[in-house]
């Protein structure tokens, strides 16, 4: 600060920027310190904004633009089902943010196709939703009407065809379903016949769950009755093919008839 004496003898003050010569050396390096300490201390408080705000930005743009919107939606698996049933089953608008793409209720919303045995939805940055769909593997063919129902290990009933699959046994239930005890009893038949029976199989006819038989080649039949001990049965029925008989009786397979 310097002070003046003006015409009328009055002393006024007024303020000079020193100058870098009359700090001394060591003030300057206490305030350097200070300052350096100062930027070191703000600095986690400044990143941690940073993080924040730019947390803040990537959330508004997964989430609410369409910057990683859907714009394609890739089915896999499929034979039985067209693409364009599983897309239009999964129900994602286009535009879509990826992450907010409910995962879960797209894959039941497919699983619940009757071929679909399950799906696998899966998010494809940056635009592309994909579902990898198991079809539903037939066991046996149910005669209705004059087509033919394909149903799974699980009875389910999920396709009609007009010819039998050569491959597939034939089964007579009254209305083949999951929760049909007929249908449930002729699958577990078949899951225990073994590679002879199979071959020599024609028909698997269900009148009752406790009145099963098996309609075979040359018009033999094997009276299977119900599905109890039914591994014993295939080995009992197997083990009697190349005896005469048109009948073979595994209904109680430790008294085994065959007439």
């Amino acid at each position: 600060m310097a002070g003046e004496t003006d015409a009328d003898g009055i002393r006024r003050w007024r303020l000079v920027r020193a100058g870098r010569d009359a700090v001394p050396p060591s003030v300057r390096r206490f305030m350097r310190r200070a300052r350096r300490r100062r930027l070191k201390s703000m600095a986690p408080w400044g990143i941690g904004a940073l993080v924040v705000a730019l947390g803040a930005v990537a959330a508004w743009v997964l989430l609410a633009t369409s910057v990683f919107g859907v714009d394609s939606v890739r089915v896999s698996g499929v034979a039985i089902l067209h693409p364009d049933e599983v897309v239009a089953a999964a129900a994602i608008p286009l535009g879509t943010p990826l992450l907010k793409v409910d995962l879960a209720a797209v894959r039941d919303r497919v699983a619940a196709l009757v071929p679909a045995a399950d799906a696998v939805v899966s998010r494809s940055w940056p635009h592309e939703i994909t579902i990898a769909v198991t079809e539903r593997t037939a066991v046996a063919a149910v005669p209705r009407e004059k087509k033919f129902s394909l149903v799974d290990a699980a009875g389910v009933a999920f396709l009609t065809v007009d010819e039998r699959p050569a491959h597939l046994p034939l089964v007579r239930v009254g209305e083949p379903g999951p929760d049909d005890p007929e249908t449930m009893a002729a699958i577990a038949v078949l899951s225990v016949l073994t590679p002879q029976l199979r071959d020599q199989l024609v028909t698997l006819v269900v009148d009752a769950p406790a009145r099963i038989r098996l309609e075979l080649r040359r018009d033999r039949v094997v009276l299977w009755g119900d599905t109890s001990e039914g591994d014993l049965k295939a080995r009992v029925a197997t083990a009697l093919l190349n005896r005469p008989g048109k009948t073979i009786d595994v209904t109680a397979p430790e008294v085994v008839t065959i007439s």
